[in-house]
């Protein structure tokens, strides 16, 4: 059984509309085949839940949604993008720690 904290995938025209009217948006564009990301994965969850109040967090299937992820220059995954009144303001790529994702959603709060 999943947490509703936890961070859901979502389709490509729902992105779009999270965009519209939420101030914090962070997507983490991944692929069940790739390695990185489901060691990312967890910390996504973990964000989801830590900034559910102040930040909408998201993932993204780049092998259903590719166009979205060209729009975005997406060459490697996992890949977390940030985004602030409908801007992209942090492309955070590769596995990184927990903290570098909370940092870089904490100064765009």
């Amino acid at each position: 059984m999943t947490s509703s904290n936890q961070a859901q995938y979502v389709e490509a025209d729902e992105f779009d509309r999270l965009l519209n009217d939420e101030s914090v948006v962070v997507a983490d564009y991944t692929a069940s085949w790739c390695g990185p990301c489901r060691v990312t994965a967890p910390l996504i969850d973990r964000l989801a839940e830590e900034y559910q109040d102040r930040a909408t967090v998201v993932k993204i299937d780049i092998d259903k949604h590719k166009d979205t992820a060209k729009k975005y220059g997406i060459r490697s995954i996992p890949a977390v993008l940030m985004f602030k009144d409908g801007e992209q303001v942090e492309n955070l790529v590769g596995k990184l720690p927990y903290e570098d994702y909370s940092e870089a959603i904490e100064k765009h709060l």
